[in-house]
């Protein structure tokens, strides 16, 4: 079920880039970052209240409170720099840089958290960066 999931990310993820370049249009792309913003967090409280999972927030440890807390800020910032750069380029060629992302994901997940790549995902990695380079140039 995870990968039905992942498949829904990317393909919102593609539509975000272009609702995104085109919302971004003769505006300031920070505006534009925080009325997204607004939106997401409607719709995710939202999702919340309706499923009655709000009382689990009890449930945080402090080193949850603290991991997430740094993540919804690499968050907002990866959003600000992402529109920035959507504002300034060539769709087609910020989302594969933006998708870089996975190849840096996959070192940080070896490094970081001492995952074990099989062969199988560092040729995808690799193959990730060579063809965000080949869109890139």
């Amino acid at each position: 079920m995870w990968c039905v999931y992942a498949v829904l990310s990317a393909v919102f993820a593609a539509a975000t880039a272009i609702l995104a370049k085109m919302g971004v249009n003769g505006i300031n792309s920070n505006l534009a970052t925080a009325v997204r913003t607004v939106v997401i967090l409607a719709l995710v409280w939202g999702i919340v209240f309706f499923n009655g999972t709000l009382s689990q927030i009890r449930e945080f440890s402090r080193s949850n409170w603290i991991f997430l807390i740094l993540s919804g800020l690499a968050t907002g910032l990866s959003w600000l720099f992402y529109f920035k750069a959507l504002q300034l380029g060539n769709v087609s060629k910020v989302a594969p840089i933006d998708k870089l992302s996975v190849a840096i994901t996959i070192f940080l997940g070896v490094f970081l958290l001492h995952e074990q790549p099989d062969l199988k995902v560092i040729a995808g990695g690799i193959l990730i960066v060579l063809g965000s380079l080949v869109l890139i140039w």
